[in-house]
């Protein structure tokens, strides 16, 4: 929502910029109509409105605010309605809507319109060279720096797309990882009650571990369902954080100046990749507390039930204006798309931020 309303008053900024514009230069060209040859008003109105108003809409429509601007100004000239001398201020208005089509639209589309542009305003400029060469030079510049303009706008596009690309590509590769630390961790269990299953001769122990086999390898063929299919080589043996460890995360919060209220529900037993996922949404989350809203107080609500994890984290911070492509929201998204959950961070109702994300593990 903040998104939305920040576009919304950037985009009206820009267009009081443009309605600025067309005012300023229909004040000039009303002026220079009426100044030495005192036209009607009747005559005097439509022409400044035809000349000027297309800078007020160039945003929205730039090639007609283009095109009507520069036959408006055109008609003025021929129609003796403007003076030659007077040109000026038309000229500024054709050099804004070019501008725009430069910015906005394809290069064949832009130098077409800049190529009409100059012919137009040439053949009206009185036919000296020098008048010419004038309009020549301040059309084809304009069109220089809007055509460079958009070439830049469509380089850092490109650039924002690549590293949106490449943080989902290193997200994604940090939770592989993750889950190879998981079920290397489940493999070995498995491997050790294996072995103690060959060696006992009592057939409750045997029994027992068999169990354990039985229970560790069902949960290890559920976080390779979640795998990305990225292994790293130096895979340790040692279990991942999960639920338990969220005291310790809510600690450190605290001694960072977040107030957090932790409130863990139901059972804790849970499969060890969803228990590691609950925890890193976790500890991302108040991450960006800590950065973005201390000092502050936060509430995270951790609801286990036979079928999900839910975690919602809530903060009575400032909230933000922009979520971004960072990692953060990468990673938790990532986290939960892995499950196949629902993921959702915005603002809250009463203020502050919300995170709310959902883990099926049944």
């Amino acid at each position: 929502m903040l998104v939305t309303v920040g576009t919304v008053i950037a985009r009206l900024h820009l267009y009081l910029v443009d309605l600025t514009a067309a005012v300023v230069i229909g004040v000039l060209v009303g002026y220079a109509m009426v100044e030495h040859q005192e036209k009607p008003w009747w005559l005097v109105l439509p022409s400044t409105a035809l000349v000027a108003l297309p800078v007020a809409v160039r945003r929205i429509w730039p090639v007609p605010a283009l095109a009507v601007t520069t036959a408006a100004t055109v008609a003025v000239v021929i129609g003796q309605v403007l003076p030659t001398e007077a040109l000026g201020a038309p000229v500024g208005a054709v050099c804004f809507a070019l501008y725009t089509v430069a910015v906005q639209c394809s290069r064949t589309w832009s130098l077409a319109g800049c190529a009409v542009a100059v012919v137009a305003i040439s053949g009206v400029s009185g036919g000296e060279p020098e008048n010419v060469l004038v309009v020549i030079a301040s059309l084809g510049a304009v069109w220089a720096i809007g055509y460079t303009t958009r070439l830049r706008r469509s380089m850092l596009e490109r650039e924002l797309s690549q590293r949106s690309e490449q943080a989902l590509t290193d997200e994604r590769m940090r939770i592989a990882r993750e889950l190879h630390d998981v079920v290397a961790h489940n493999l070995s269990l498995i491997a050790v009650q294996a072995g103690n299953a060959a060696h006992v001769r009592s057939p409750e122990h045997a029994y027992a571990a068999l169990t354990v086999i039985s229970e560790t390898s069902r949960a290890a063929l559920t976080e390779m369902r979640g795998l990305l299919g990225v292994l790293r080589s130096d895979a340790a043996l040692a279990p991942s954080p999960g639920l338990d460890g969220l005291a310790e995360l809510a600690d450190r919060a605290s001694l960072a100046g977040v107030r957090v209220t932790l409130d863990v529900r139901g059972d804790a037993a849970v499969p060890e990749g969803v228990g590691l996922s609950a925890y890193r949404i976790v500890q991302e989350a108040l991450t960006n507390v800590v950065k973005h809203a201390a000092p502050a107080s936060c509430t995270v609500v951790v609801d286990v039930t036979p079928s999900s994890v839910r975690v919602e984290v809530t903060d009575d911070g400032p909230g933000v204006k922009e979520l971004g492509v960072g990692h953060g929201l990468i990673g938790m998204r990532e986290r939960v798309a892995v499950y196949g959950g629902e993921f959702s961070a915005g603002p809250g109702t009463g203020g502050g931020f919300r995170v709310v994300a959902e883990l099926p593990h049944r």
